[in-house]
């Protein structure tokens, strides 16, 4: 627990009660955007094309940096992505990526802006076997972890290595084990709400 967490309360079997009374994971705080993350879309069922591929983007703009760091540039993300809209990014050329690189509002980051309009053409071309959604939920393990302590959540699984695998494949990038396990916490396809916390089981996937 970092002081910042321990300043918003006790510990219950692994989670940090907040000034609402509220127990949380502990990342949860030390920003009302990370809270407010937490407890409204973290970990909550995506299926469709558009969202499953912004978590992917964001995941994979993520990589090195902090989460909050990309929820400060949401907004702006989405905008510049056209609501990561695949059939619009996919056409993105030279002068997008130019004026990406330029836009101070998000990561710039030319291996990532570049690998985002590659996936952005990979999800496309998986309409055809099902879609990007049905893809990645196809290697939705048996099992979620039940975590009592951070130290407890894993960062990888035999699951999230067979989908980087499966979707370097298809020519995505910026889809390693690690962060497709991210992408899986944030999708719902695992849960690693601490046991402790208000959220545990609000995915509505895993009845534990």
């Amino acid at each position: 627990m970092t002081e910042t967490n321990a300043e918003q309360g006790s510990a219950v079997d692994g989670a940090v009660v907040g000034d609402d009374g509220l127990p949380r994971t502990p990342w949860a705080y030390g920003d009302p955007l990370l809270r407010e993350y937490y407890d409204t879309e973290w970990g909550m069922p995506v299926r469709d094309e558009s969202g499953m591929f912004e978590r992917m983007s964001l995941e994979g703009f993520q990589a090195g940096l902090s989460w909050l760091t990309i929820l400060k540039k949401r907004e702006r993300f989405r905008k510049v992505f056209k609501n990561f809209d695949a059939e619009v990014v996919a056409e993105f050329g030279e002068p997008e990526i130019e004026a990406l690189l330029d836009d101070a509002g998000i990561i710039r980051h030319r291996g990532k802006i570049e690998a985002c309009i590659g996936n952005a053409k990979a999800t496309l071309a998986m309409r055809e076997d099902g879609g990007l959604g049905d893809f990645i939920w196809s290697f939705q393990p048996e099992t979620t972890p039940r975590p009592r302590t951070l130290s407890e959540i894993p960062t990888t699984s035999p699951e999230s290595v067979a989908l980087s695998k499966a979707l370097k494949k298809k020519g995505f990038r910026f889809v390693g084990p690690t962060t497709m396990y991210a992408l899986m916490e944030a999708v719902g396809m695992v849960d690693t709400h601490v046991l402790g916390s208000h959220r545990r089981g609000a995915s509505g996937v895993w009845n534990d």
